[in-house]
């Protein structure tokens, strides 16, 4: 207990049990001290205690932390989900497939909700710092929805390491320095408790580091004779007083401990039948502590200090003693051959890939990244160098640490002249590039690599613009677009130029990119992973039916379960949400803002934070939709990414009109149109023309949003894809004076292919249904009427079931139906929920859909029922189903 002298604070901090808590301090700060007292603190009260240990050594292997952790409950893990089971096993290699990362999320938050419905739980992380990249991503997932949980999650992390996937902005307790009083009274209470002048230099050196202190102590008290106190860093120092502690140790006990310190692993490690002769030298030295087979050292440092205090030659041998143990985990043994390899090795250098081939098939990209770039290094050849190099930052592009692709790149093209793997380089650091919030610098990069690839590698050219038309996209620059029109006059024809052209100029020849799209589909069905980019393609050109048809084959055939968001993935959510899936939409978004806040891509979690939003307000949660809009303009740079600036101001304008607050719709809306009319944003800009003039006409704007609407025309004429001809001519219909509106909202509502934006289509029957009646035709009226309202229950878009109902009582109908209104008050999570439940899925099966744990979709439903005026879970598929007849 003597290392929590001083941690009044940061005990009570602890008491508090909040959902997540980050420890962070430096070496010796106490950390491990704190977590253990944890630790007994909950095993004293009843709770559930989970631990694990971050290990450098094992940094490299994917999942081997979160493997750890779950390595005591076994029994509970096979008592998940089968989906959920599964990809746990696929993620411990166990299984076949390639884990999908949120579904091992779910999974792992599911475990721990479930050992909570028992007794509360403590999981307990030390050394995070050291966890590899793949656990953190699953346990970050978890730790992000604790709220409301019996489970509290503390982490013990070095200062100065961020921590992947917890964010910056995790609640973190600071371990200081002891103040001189607590240093005292943990001197005081050391065996030998030092005075005088030695006293006095212990805490100087010391620095109110509760392990110097008490490391110091014991130096000074075994010693003959204090050394003199030179400048050395306080590490060093400590390295020096364990390593110190060797001398005189037995032979055997030596090499064990230099065994232990090179796996550093979570298993029992040292020779096999090493007993109490052999590590009883070493916890009597204080090197040590035993729990039963289970042999750990006291600290880090004491580690370090064994490993660096043996010979190069020692070491290799060590390494070498631990892959011939190590024959039935491949993995583990070639990292130990590597360790021991002291220069160029070909067979070492290809087990290590063979390693990262198994990484990346259980989704530990940074994993697979590490073992291809030390692959790299023992390849004899420069050439398979710099392959292995570029296979490296393929892998590390995943991780979302674009400095190491960089780092990775740039060697590659040290060591190689070839063309191709120079060039491939080139796209690899382009991938993840496009994904960061750097549009203007990052275009400029992959627009000049392109020409200077154009005549020498024009495929790689291509791929380079596919990435420079995703960031004309983001940032929406016209002089973007003339760049990349130039570029592409260089190269040769290829299916690849229409993607590029529909992502960076959609409307200029729509007709013939219209053309291409069959061919292009087909092709993409032999190839499923370019399924998306059709489904992209078609959603660039309003064609969100076939958009969406491509993106369900590929979810089907391909399974889009990457660890980052595509470039365009918001295309997706779009998509959905244009054709009346907000559920999934929803569902899209989350997995995009978990991917990228786990990867530190703002841009990509701003543009997804911007679709949920616009969701938030249709359905009428207008307080938290006008939240995400807002994060998601603090999160980009309005003027390097003009497509998420318009999207949160069409969010914000949304969540005005939710509210009925139709002057802030006007203006948010406005501002996704230039001072003079123009687009700010050449795709994003156009479908909130119609909303721009049903907030104009109820806050007297009209004059300037026709002179909008008008110019928008005239400037698509001909290439106006239906969609925006309809929503054009609402606008139309909304601004003209009383007679002339009705050719205008007949005219879009002409074409039955604008059925498949079914909330656009209708908010037009509304607005032709109340022009209707006003107009005293109210017979005429009901139809339209009727159908609008269905679809506004159907979505559960509240604010306009509640107008739709006013003018349906106004037209003489009968809008009856409490259960409607009931579904209405609920949140549009709660809402979710619901209908998946009535739909027969289970708490856990909901759970997966929405990434939430089977208690808290338990906690909604329960605080649902009331609201629905039901008491059984039984009764929701009846509620439901009169919910969607009382229209009929």
């Amino acid at each position: 207990m003597n290392e929590l002298i001083g941690r009044d604070a940061e005990l009570a901090r602890l008491a508090q049990a909040e959902p997540v808590l980050l420890l962070v301090g430096d070496v010796g700060t106490g950390k491990s001290a704190l977590l253990e007292h944890a630790a007994r603190q909950a095993t004293a009260g009843g709770a559930r205690v989970l631990r694990a240990e971050g290990s450098e050594s094992e940094s490299s292997l994917a999942f081997s932390g979160l493997h750890q952790l779950l390595r005591p409950v076994p029994d509970e893990v096979d008592g998940l989900p089968d989906r959920q089971r599964a990809a746990l096993r696929d993620a411990f290699g166990a299984g076949s497939a390639a884990p999908d990362p949120m579904l091992i999320g779910v999974a792992v938050l599911s475990l721990l909700s479930a050992l909570g419905e028992h007794r509360p739980v403590l999981v307990a992380l030390d050394d995070a710092q050291w966890f590899d990249r793949a656990s953190l991503d699953a346990l970050s997932f978890a730790a992000r929805r604790l709220a409301g949980e019996p489970v509290t999650m503390l982490i013990g992390v070095r200062g100065g390491d961020h921590l992947p996937g917890f964010g910056r902005h995790a609640p973190a307790l600071a371990l200081g320095p002891l103040d001189r009083p607590a240093a005292n009274r943990l001197l005081d209470l050391q065996p030998d408790s030092p005075t005088g002048h030695t006293r006095t230099r212990i805490l100087d050196q010391a620095g109110g580091n509760p392990l110097a202190l008490v490391e110091l102590t014991r130096a000074a008290t075994t010693a003959t004779r204090l050394p003199d106190a030179g400048p050395l860093p306080l590490t060093d120092r400590l390295e020096r007083i364990f390593a110190a502690r060797l001398d005189g140790l037995p032979a055997a006990t030596t090499r064990a401990l230099l065994l232990l310190a090179a796996t550093d692993s979570a298993e029992p490690a040292g020779p096999p039948h090493a007993g109490d002769a052999v590590w009883l030298p070493a916890e009597r030295a204080g090197l040590v502590r035993r729990n039963g087979l289970d042999v750990r050292f006291r600290h880090p440092l004491a580690r370090s200090a064994v490993y660096h205090a043996a010979s190069l030659d020692d070491r290799r041998e060590a390494h070498l003693a631990l892959a011939a143990m190590l024959r039935d985990e491949p993995d583990r043994r070639a990292w130990h051959l590597a360790a021991a390899s002291p220069g160029p090795d070909a067979a070492v250098s290809a087990e290590l890939e063979r390693t990262a081939t198994r990484a990346r098939r259980r989704g530990g990209h940074a994993a697979a990244a590490k073992a291809l770039q030390r692959a790299a290094e023992l390849a004899p050849r420069r050439e398979d160098s710099a392959r292995l190099l570029v296979e490296a930052a393929s892998a590390a592009v995943f991780t979302g640490d674009l400095a190491w692709v960089t780092k990775l790149t740039a060697e590659a093209r040290a060591r190689t002249d070839d063309a191709t793997l120079l060039a491939s380089a080139t796209v690899q650091a382009g991938r993840l590039a496009v994904l960061t919030g750097r549009h203007t610098a990052v275009f400029a990069g992959l627009a000049d690599a392109a020409e200077e690839l154009s005549v020498p590698q024009p495929a790689a050219a291509l791929d380079l613009l596919t990435g420079a038309a995703v960031v004309r996209f983001y940032s929406g620059l016209d002089s973007q677009r003339r760049r990349i029109q130039d570029l592409l006059r260089r190269l040769p024809e290829d299916t690849t130029q229409a993607w590029v052209r529909a992502v960076s100029d959609p409307f200029a020849g729509r007709a013939e990119l219209l053309r291409l799209l069959p061919k292009l589909t087909a092709e993409a069905r032999a190839k499923p992973e370019r399924l998306t980019a059709v489904g992209i393609m078609a959603w660039l050109l309003d064609e969100t039916p076939q958009a969406v048809n491509a993106f369900d084959e590929a979810v089907h055939r391909w399974e889009l379960q990457g660890p980052l968001p595509e470039g365009l993935g918001g295309a997706i959510a779009w998509a959905q949400v244009e054709r009346g899936r907000w559920g999934q939409a929803r569902e899209s978004c989350a997995r995009t803002i978990e991917a990228g806040r786990a990867a530190g891509l703002d841009h990509a979690v701003a543009c997804a934070i911007a679709v949920d939003a616009t969701v938030l307000a249709f359905q009428g949660d207008a307080a938290t939709a006008r939240a995400q809009a807002e994060e998601a303009l603090t999160l980009v740079d309005p003027l390097e990414s003009r497509s998420v600036r318009v999207y949160a101001r069409r969010a914000l304008g949304a969540a005005a009109v939710a509210e009925g607050a139709f002057g802030i719709a006007y203006d948010q809306l406005r501002m996704a149109f230039t001072a003079d009319g123009a687009p700010v944003h050449y795709h994003a800009s156009y479908p909130a023309l119609a909303d721009l003039a049903a907030a104009a006409v109820r806050c007297d704007r009209r004059t300037e949003a026709a002179a909008i609407i008008e110019r928008t025309a005239a400037d698509l004429a001909g290439n106006a894809s239906p969609r925006l001809r309809a929503l054009i001519s609402r606008a139309r219909g909304l601004l003209a004076d009383p007679g002339d509106a009705e050719p205008h909202f007949r005219a879009a509502l002409a074409d039955p292919v604008l059925e498949h934006w079914p909330f656009e289509r209708a908010q037009t029957l509304l607005d032709l249904a109340e022009w209707l009646r006003r107009r005293r035709r109210v017979a005429e009226a009901r139809g339209p009427l009727t159908e609008a309202l269905e679809t506004f229950l159907r979505l559960g878009a509240r604010p306009w079931i509640e107008r739709a109902r006013v003018e349906s009582r106004a037209a003489g109908l009968d809008v009856t139906a409490t259960a409607p209104d009931a579904l209405a008050e609920l949140s549009p999570q709660q809402q979710q929920i619901v209908w998946l439940a009535a739909g027969g899925l289970t708490n856990r099966e909901i759970g997966e859909k929405l990434f939430l744990s089977p208690r808290t979709v338990g906690s909604h439903l329960y605080r649902s029922f009331p609201k629905l005026g039901i008491t059984a879970r039984s009764q929701l598929r009846d509620l439901i189903e009169d919910s969607a007849s009382s229209t009929e």
